[in-house]
């Protein structure tokens, strides 16, 4: 009995995406389907290669397909496209090269930040996808300290080129000035830098751009929103009632800018004694998932204390890459998963752009 086409996709739309709540034919993602006698195989193409339930869908297709009548193999290859989230306007434009911007920010400074930032930006990387990374903390521009790197940027005759590490792009002020020079400046000066670290940089094909903003509701964020379309932004918090409070001007901040907050992560969450495994909730429990429900605001998980973090970020050789397996390594993992979903689900939730006719 010849297997046909229709009944293959038929049959694939018992698979659905578990984020965008409809089935993997209708969206799109089903690719390149061959059938050859009993055999068959397809690509499902997902909107980011960092989607925490790829296998998943995977096997749930290759089974769907398997029960047909006649089919006696099934070759499932899994990819991926990253769609845009947010696209330009009358006043904010896209960055060539780069299709969706994540801002990494917190209420107040010494909750793990930079750390959150680059360790999600390199397991964005470690799944396939191409990332950069703005070190746009021009007062305390620390990046490049945690990636392990130094040196001075270089141009091609016309834009600056980014550094490398690690699978990154990255672009630091720090990369401008000397080691221990203070960076003296006023708002439109702060301006003026990030103007040039999107508008000046070749950044080449990136799914997402990685912002370190510095802590707080100041002049650099205010900056980001009306500069470039921004597909939303991570805060970062720790459980105890001081920075909780701070955090939740931070979302109010994000909202009031129109950047969609991706999700909450609590960094420091909790430490486990390295002898007896006994957990501690030094800073408090369970404060971060609380304030992401009673605001409404995806929570993308707990970053426990684990001490090579720290290590590791003082020797410029991120947790991600110096223990990729650790329980703690797999925490920004998820929060890079579950971010970028929420980064997928905007692009298809993005208004259709309806063409201008002009009358002559």
């Amino acid at each position: 009995m010849p297997v046909e086409q229709a009944a293959v996709l038929d049959a694939l739309k018992v698979v659905k995406d578990p984020d965008l709540h409809r089935d993997i034919v209708s969206l799109g993602f089903i690719k390149h389907l061959e059938i050859d006698g009993g055999r068959v195989a397809f690509t499902i193409e997902l909107t980011t290669p960092a989607c925490p339930v790829k296998d998943q869908l995977r096997d749930q297709a290759r089974v769907a397909v398997m029960q047909l009548p006649g089919v006696s193999a099934v070759d499932v290859q899994m990819t991926a496209r990253v769609r845009e989230a947010v696209g330009g306007d009358s006043t904010r434009s896209t960055i060539p090269g780069v299709k969706n911007i994540i801002a990494v920010g917190a209420g107040k400074g010494g909750v793990g930040k930079t750390t959150v930032a680059v360790n999600i930006a390199i397991a964005l990387a470690r799944c396939g996808a191409k990332v950069g990374i703005i070190d746009a903390d021009i007062y305390g521009p620390n990046v490049p300290i945690m990636l392990g790197m130094k040196g001075q940027l270089t141009t091609d005759g016309q834009k600056i080129v980014p550094a490398e590490k690690y699978g990154l792009q990255v672009i630091s002020m720090a990369f401008l000035t000397a080691d221990e020079a203070p960076i003296i400046w006023r708002g439109p000066m702060l301006h003026g830098a990030l103007q040039q670290f999107f508008r000046e940089v070749r950044w080449v094909d990136l799914d997402y751009l990685v912002i370190d903003l510095p802590p707080g509701t100041g002049d650099v964020v205010l900056s980001l929103s009306q500069t470039v379309p921004v597909a939303g932004a991570i805060v970062v918090t720790t459980p105890q009632q001081v920075s909780l409070a701070d955090s939740r001007r931070a979302v109010a901040m994000y909202k009031k800018l129109n950047i969609p907050p991706l999700g909450i992560v609590e960094n420091m969450s909790y430490y486990v004694c390295s002898n007896c495994r006994h957990e501690a909730d030094i800073f408090g429990h369970g404060g971060g998932e609380r304030m992401a429900a009673e605001l409404n605001v995806p929570f993308l998980g707990r970053v426990p204390i684990y001490q090579p973090i720290r290590e590791g970020g003082d020797a410029g050789v991120p947790l991600m890459i110096s223990e990729p397996d650790s329980p703690a390594a797999q925490a920004f993992m998820a929060a890079a998963e579950r971010a970028a979903a929420q980064v997928s689900i905007a692009s298809y939730n993005r208004p259709a752009t309806i063409p201008l006719t002009i009358v002559r």
